[in-house]
């Protein structure tokens, strides 16, 4: 084969190579963009997310744990109190279970004894912006700067403590460029792998629908989101814990996602 021949195949082969890296890198970016959701398709296993643990992990980002340990993630989110976070702590106190708390600027200016327990009793107090908005709709840094510093400043002057870089999009909306504005700000962010409808207090749902969504879906390395403003599941926690334990589960606080 010629010289010049081999030159064109080599180029064609280089050219198509960048073509397909090209698309990888589409395919990623356009992956980590959207609603976080997801499909339970076999009980007792992880589900299928937006985006693969790989993909998130680029952007210091985590939605499931080690699936070879049976363990569990427990966190809450807190857009401002409902009475029973008390209750809440009591329970997990009592079973020596750590939880990350992914609280809004408005619960810690109006519960700083409730943001202080939770410090002081070990577990993570992370960010979930200062007003609860849209963040994927936020495009400039500074914006998105200003959401997450408002939070980290009401918890230094509550605990004279620096903040733990754990930050929860709210609702879930997120955009790849959020994602990679929060890694900028040294953040880690922490979606989640099982979560059920118990936000609405005006419909709580009852004990029995709560196990019945919760404990089929259990799976190892599971980021479990949980609403503290939930009068169901300050019911249920203490039966939940054990329940968990029984099926063999243990608990590590959401710093062990990133080591």
């Amino acid at each position: 084969m010629r010289k010049r021949d081999l030159i064109f195949i080599a180029v064609a082969i280089c050219t198509a190579l960048a073509f397909a890296g090209h698309l990888l890198v589409k395919s990623i970016t356009d992956t980590v963009t959207g609603s976080w959701g997801l499909s339970f398709r076999q009980e007792g296993y992880a589900p299928v997310a937006p985006a693969s643990p790989r993909e998130l992990a680029r952007v210091d980002a985590a939605y499931l744990g080690d699936t070879t340990q049976k363990v569990i993630y427990l966190t809450f989110d807190a857009g401002y109190e409902n009475g029973c976070t008390v209750q809440i702590l009591d329970i997990l106190k009592k079973h020596n279970v750590p939880a990350a708390f992914f609280l809004v600027g408005n619960y810690m200016q109006t519960h700083p004894d409730l943001v202080r327990r939770m410090a002081d009793e070990g577990h993570i107090v992370g960010n979930h912006t200062m007003h609860h908005p849209d963040m994927s709709k936020i495009s400039t840094e500074e914006a998105f700067r200003k959401e997450l510093e408002g939070v980290e400043t009401l918890y230094k002057e509550i605990t004279g403590q620096d903040m733990p870089k754990y930050y929860r999009p709210p609702q879930g909306v997120y955009s790849q460029k959020n994602l990679e504005m929060a890694q900028k700000l040294g953040y880690k962010t922490v979606f989640w792998s099982l979560a059920y409808v118990d936000w609405n207090n005006d419909s709580q749902p009852t004990a029995e629908y709560a196990f019945s969504k919760l404990l089929p879906r259990s799976h190892n390395g599971m980021v479990v989101l949980l609403h503290s403003t939930s009068q169901t599941n300050a019911q249920i926690l203490d039966e939940l814990l054990t329940k968990w334990k029984a099926m063999g589960y243990t608990f590590a606080s959401v710093e062990a996602l990133f080591t």
